[in-house]
């Protein structure tokens, strides 16, 4: 290329054309440059005569970008996340002001934490139980242990209000030589006919009799506790024996002379065997006692007419009342006499504590309160007794117990009249009973 050839300029190939500087040399297809009268000349850069210098190429397009700015990119030739957004590299991002609250959109308070059961690592086991039914069974075990708390409460204050209602006596009082304690628990039973609680109503309808004093027509001692079945032996009131103070007599002259205190000095030097607890029972009582706890079966081998009593019962088993039950106890109407009515004593004995021991009874508030005030009303007892000793008493013959008649020597005349006297087995029998011992089998009577 020659000095003054003239310079290439790169045009665009679409677009309209755009105004750039006047060219400097001769035109190209060798028409000359008109001047442009408004146009103030161009120095020239080279007043010596060098070859002109080119303009410099102009760019056709949008003006440059500004220091600092980066073109944007295909999403697969990004290299960071921030020029994804369009943000400079280090620049955050903007953040968005928050909406207003209103009422659909206000935040909810934070809920409490819940405890919740961990997770079974069986997934057939049984979920726990919820909190809410443990909730629920709290308040009723509660309830359920007050109402056993009232109720036991209530029963221990009523026992201790009867217990206050018992009628008592000075029957085991000391005296010289008094018997040692011996083995076992020995209660004295004795059943009086006095009939000093009686009305004339009550003694004729009971067939009673008129008789004034008070005299015993049943005694009993029942032992238990010494290892052996609880044993109720009957001691016929028809027995000779040396009363302390009044010579030789029956033995039921002793609670006609001296009452109670007498009768138990009596049977403790005869027989060896030291009285624990005292317990008398009269006829007043007696009809009423039966009468709470709903009546008393009995089983007869034989028809029983005794007029005297005021009964007329029938052969086979039946469920006596309170009149006829007292009535049953009382009659003589027998071969033997009294020695067959100790057996329907013992019998009745038996079936009674058992009757009143049953959970018929207990469970039964309209048999228990009556059996409990029957009976405080109707017994006397020593002292030092309470009722829980006589509730010990119908436990220990609540099961089948040994009933027994004391041995004895046979009948024999006396002043008295006809007795029976006090023979070697007799004393055999109370000695077994006092140390404890089992009983031989030949002195066991179990009739009368």
């Amino acid at each position: 290329m020659s000095d003054r050839e003239e310079p290439f300029i790169r045009r665009p190939r679409q677009g309209p054309p755009q105004q750039g500087p006047p060219q400097q040399g001769p035109p190209r297809h060798g028409r000359p440059p008109q001047p442009n009268p408004q146009q103030r000349p161009r120095p020239n850069p080279n007043p010596r005569g060098a070859p002109p210098v080119p303009p410099p190429m102009t760019r056709k397009g949008p003006p440059p970008a500004p220091p600092g700015y980066q073109s944007p990119r295909a999403w697969s030739q990004s290299e960071a996340p921030e020029t994804r957004t369009g943000r400079p590299p280090g620049q955050p991002p903007r953040q968005s002001p928050p909406p207003p609250i209103v009422a659909y959109n206000r935040p909810r308070p934070p809920e409490p934490p819940r405890d919740r059961p961990p997770r079974p690592a069986d997934r057939f086991a049984p979920p726990p139980p919820s909190r809410t039914r443990r909730k629920r069974r709290i308040p009723i075990l509660r309830t359920i242990l007050i109402l056993l708390l009232v109720m036991v409460l209530g029963t221990v204050g009523l026992l201790a209000y009867f217990d206050t209602k018992l009628n008592r006596v000075d029957a085991l009082s000391n005296y010289e030589g008094r018997v040692a304690g011996t083995a076992g628990t020995n209660w004295l039973l004795v059943g009086s006919d006095s009939r000093a609680d009686l009305s004339e109503e009550e003694r004729a309808a009971l067939a009673t009799g008129d008789s004034e004093g008070s005299r015993t027509d049943t005694i009993m001692l029942v032992h238990f506790g010494s290892g052996g079945k609880p044993m109720i032996i009957s001691i016929p009131r028809d027995l000779f024996v040396d009363i302390p103070g009044n010579g030789a007599h029956k033995i039921n002259a002793a609670f006609s002379i001296g009452g109670p205190e007498l009768l138990v000095q009596t049977i403790e030097t005869n027989t060896g065997v030291h009285i624990d607890h005292y317990a008398e029972i009269g006829f007043g009582g007696f009809d009423k006692l039966v009468d709470a706890v709903g009546g008393i079966e009995m089983c007869l081998d034989a028809p029983i007419n005794d007029p005297l009593a005021g009964i007329d019962l029938q052969a086979g088993c039946q469920t006596l009342n309170g009149k006829e039950a007292l009535g049953f106890v009382r009659t003589r109407a027998f071969a033997n006499a009294d020695l067959d009515r100790v057996v329907n004593q013992r019998k009745f004995m038996a079936a009674l504590m058992q009757k009143a021991t049953s959970f018929s009874t207990i469970l039964n508030p309209f048999r228990f309160w009556p059996l409990v005030s029957g009976t405080v009303g109707s017994l006397t007892v020593d002292n030092g007794d309470h009722i829980w000793h006589l509730a010990r008493l119908a436990w220990a013959l609540r099961s089948d117990p040994v009933t027994v008649t004391t041995p004895n020597g046979g009948p024999v005349f006396t002043d008295d009249g006809d007795s029976l006297a006090w023979g070697d087995n007799t004393t055999q029998f109370f000695k077994a009973i006092a140390d404890g011992d089992e009983v031989p089998p030949e002195l066991i009577q179990t009739g009368g």
